[in-house]
């Protein structure tokens, strides 16, 4: 302990001249961590990554070392020729059949390199998943689409549905609902609350005492919700539609096991593959609510809407570029199309 005292604490500076020259010994370091030491400070996403960056480098490896040692000399020393200008000679030396003998041996061996990889991949996910604590979403399925009905409400639907379907498994359900419009203003105005509050806090504080009790005063405060906005309260309530009405066809549904949750995930719940569509649950934090709300099928709607646009663009992106490529190509287009000949001059 009096060693430790006695000791001055020696702080790292992030400026320090060891750092600003450029050195390429970082290369070591990363290439000597473990999968272990990737893990812990990446996750399970950054060293899949990084294994795939590995099985990049081991296939073009592979591939320079087939084109270098096998079809190279083949194509060079197999040809009955004289190679007088070697560096002039044009690739139609090249063998097909050489050619097609590295491919099928290239393939092979990114297969095998590919399988091994799945493999340790797999057990990687497995073991992360087994190890890592328990999250709520694990059992949680994100239902949409779920069929409306005069009768009774939706949350009712959900609840006799997934009771018969799946009684020893279902626990409980959450329903989705609209937020109206003054839920909206009271969500901004305590998002801009926080906002004012970490500003203010960063900030040197400011008192000034006031002249009549001689308290300080600070410059933003919220509103307690006490006995005086009781009628204000009231007031917001009325304007909010009843809790049947807002309601929308998406809920969560929480299951006993993950087993029961994946289940039920992934099997088609109805003969109308449009509803009952169920998915695992994404993390709150990756939930854009307001999605949520969108009828099912618009999503497919806005899906295909998506990829005829992207088209459409590629076709009109594709007119100048062909204008262009083709303007460093004047001679071919003039004996492919004899007819350009007045336009191209």
């Amino acid at each position: 302990m009096r060693r430790l005292i006695s000791e001055p604490i020696k702080h790292s500076d992030p400026f320090r001249f060891e750092r600003l020259v450029p050195s390429a010994s970082w290369i070591v370091r990363a290439w000597q961590a473990t999968n272990e030491e990737i893990l812990a400070a990446g996750g399970v996403d950054a060293l899949v990554f990084l294994r795939i960056v590995v099985f990049s480098i081991r296939v073009f490896i592979i591939a320079a070392m087939i084109c270098v040692f096998l079809l190279l000399p083949v194509n060079y020393y197999g040809q009955e020729m004289q190679h007088k200008q070697i560096h002039s000679e044009s690739l139609e030396v090249l063998d097909a059949l050489s050619c097609i003998i590295c491919h099928i041996l290239l393939s092979l061996c990114s297969t095998s390199l590919c399988k091994d990889e799945y493999k340790n991949i797999t057990k990687m996910r497995l073991a992360h998943i087994t190890g890592s604590p328990v999250n709520p979403s694990h059992f949680t399925v994100l239902v949409r689409s779920i069929p409306c009905s005069q009768n009774h409400s939706y949350s009712k639907s959900v609840e006799d549905f997934f009771s018969t379907y799946y009684p020893a498994s279902y626990v409980s359900h959450q329903m989705v609902y609209r937020a109206g419009r003054v839920d909206k203003l009271m969500k901004d105005a305590e998002k801009m609350y926080r906002m004012l509050k970490t500003i203010e806090s960063q900030t040197k504080k400011s008192y000034m005492p006031c002249c009549l009790c001689g308290k300080s005063t600070h410059s933003f405060e919220a509103l307690n919700n006490d006995a005086e906005s009781v009628e204000i309260k009231t007031s917001s309530d009325e304007l909010q539609p009843s809790q049947r009405e807002k309601e929308r066809p998406a809920a969560f549904v929480f299951f006993r096991t993950r087993y029961d949750a994946i289940v039920a995930a992934q099997v088609l719940q109805s003969s109308n593959p449009m509803l009952w569509v169920t998915q695992l649950a994404p993390e709150p934090n990756d939930v854009y609510w307001s999605n949520l709300s969108i009828p099912y099928k618009q999503v497919w709607l806005r899906k295909i809407a998506t990829l005829l646009g992207a088209i459409v663009f590629m076709f009109v992106f594709l007119a100048p570029v062909t204008f262009v490529q083709g303007l460093t190509q004047l001679d071919q287009l003039r004996q492919t199309f004899p007819f350009l000949k007045g336009i191209l001059k």
